[in-house]
């Protein structure tokens, strides 16, 4: 075998690869072996058939799987013996005239890769950065029980004659029309709404607040340009529905049993240690992660270097279905912005950009240092997102192995432990948080996890 590398760019390499005749008929010759002990050929025993019958009978499947074992082969000796990791997938190009082996001829392809930028790592060490302090308000706090209390709340059939009032729980049956019919199919039975939590228009809300139980009513309502459900959005309805029934909810007081029925907290104490320490945790995880954002910024400030156009595009394409899922929760697509594929792909450039090459970086610290991710750590991390998206843990490794996603798991964990690294030897400057208009709503937990044994910490910080 013999082969030549050609520099196509400062991160693209081409290599040509020539395997001889010899090593052609020995690969050949090696597959009929296997053929001839893994099949019965009629008329011969298992292992006696002539190499010249088992070859005619299976000539398809064994030049196909001698040309990509060979292949496969000669591309991790070459790589292994040019030192070379490739960052994309590897093309191979055997040429269409003849892209299988041939006996007692000389088989040609060429691999297309790329691979990592070369470039000066500047001095990381030391540098200084500022660190918001995590704090909890009381406020905070207090918003969190009322929002337990109100799921703990008791709800009961009211016996009054009245119309219901923000807070009630109304049970209705309803229908969006246009021209006396039903408007694409949206209408809903003895559906549940309780009023006065945004969970509808204001104007159907109102009109609901006019109906007691077992009367009628409706309204005519342009719904806004951007609502949730593009086929309404922008029309004019008729919104009609039935009252069936109003109920009152009645908010308990916060006692340590609504805490144990909460998360199976000890106490109304324990239940709030638990709220603030969820509050903390996710704070000081946001200062760190914007605090090593900026480190980072300060370094790649002091870098050039070329980017591979394949990592770039493949993060575009990943900013692309993370936007497409957002839109997707808010019942819209990605047509709904108004742009042309290439458009929304060039409108996310330089936001790939600064990603590819941010990772890059840190994966040029994590080889400087020597970093590395164990086999056990990709298990790990695979295992936190079955049980994120509640699948089992095979079925996600296997999908992430046939669709080549370890290596880039793999690099994103050496990413994350190199700025780690940089950010534990950078001077941390601490100041107070700057409040940003709904930073509260964004990082507040949905409700305070239960109490975990402190083997279950410990476990997760070694994590």
């Amino acid at each position: 075998m013999e082969y030549n590398v050609e520099e196509l760019s400062a991160v693209q390499r081409k290599i040509t690869i020539t395997v001889d005749p010899e090593e052609v008929n020995a690969a050949l010759s090696t597959a009929v072996a296997l053929y001839r002990n893994r099949y019965e050929i009629k008329g011969f025993r298992r292992g006696k058939a002539p190499s010249s019958v088992v070859e005619s009978k299976y000539r398809s499947q064994i030049y196909e799987e001698s040309t990509s074992d060979l292949v496969n082969y000669q591309i991790n000796e070459v790589l292994n013996n040019l030192g070379i990791m490739p960052l994309s997938r590897i093309d191979v190009d055997a040429g269409t005239e003849s892209p299988l082996l041939e006996r007692d001829k000389p088989f040609v392809y060429t691999i297309t890769f790329e691979i990592a930028p070369d470039f000066a790592i500047p001095d990381y060490e030391g540098l200084s950065v500022e660190v918001e302090k995590a704090v909890v308000k009381d406020e905070e706090v207090r918003e969190v029980e009322k929002r337990i209390l109100e799921n703990a709340a008791v709800v009961t059939p009211i016996k009054e004659d009245r119309t219901p009032v923000d807070g009630d729980l109304v049970v209705i049956t309803f229908g969006a029309y246009k021209n006396d019919a039903i408007f694409q199919g949206i209408q809903a039975e003895n559906f549940e709404l309780t009023l006065g939590q945004q969970q509808a228009l204001p104007e159907f809300e109102e009109m609901l607040k006019t109906l007691k139980t077992g009367e009628k009513g409706e309204c005519e309502i342009t719904f806004p340009e951007d609502f949730i459900n593009p086929a309404m959005a922008g029309e004019t309805l008729v919104m009609r529905a039935s009252m069936h029934s109003i109920k009152s909810r009645v908010i308990p007081e916060l006692t340590d049993e609504v805490a144990k029925k909460a998360g199976g907290f000890d106490s109304v104490e324990k239940m709030r240690e638990a709220i603030v320490g969820s509050y903390m945790q996710s704070r000081e995880q946001l200062s760190r992660s914007v605090a090593q954002k900026k480190l980072l910024d300060q370094l790649l400030v002091q870098v050039d270097f070329p980017l591979p156009p394949s990592l770039v595009e493949n993060r575009i394409d990943r900013l692309l279905e993370d936007l497409e899922r957002k839109l997707d929760r808010q019942g819209k697509g990605l047509q709904s912005l108004g742009q042309k594929l290439e458009e929304l792909r060039e409108s996310h450039r330089a936001q790939a950009e600064e990603a590819v090459k941010g990772e890059l970086f840190l994966l040029a610290v994590a080889k400087k240092t020597n970093l590395e991710v164990s086999p056990e750590e990709i298990d790990r991390t695979i295992q936190q997102m079955a049980m994120q998206s509640r699948q089992d843990f095979a079925t996600v490794k296997q999908y992430y192995e046939e669709n080549n996603l370890v290596y880039p798991l793999k690099d994103r964990l050496l990413a994350d432990k190199a700025i780690d690294l940089i950010y534990t030897r950078a001077t941390k400057i601490e100041i107070e948080p700057v409040a940003v208009e709904g930073a509260e709503a964004a990082d507040s937990p949905a409700k305070p996890k239960k109490a975990r044994s402190k083997t279950a910490k410990a476990e997760e910080t070694k994590e």
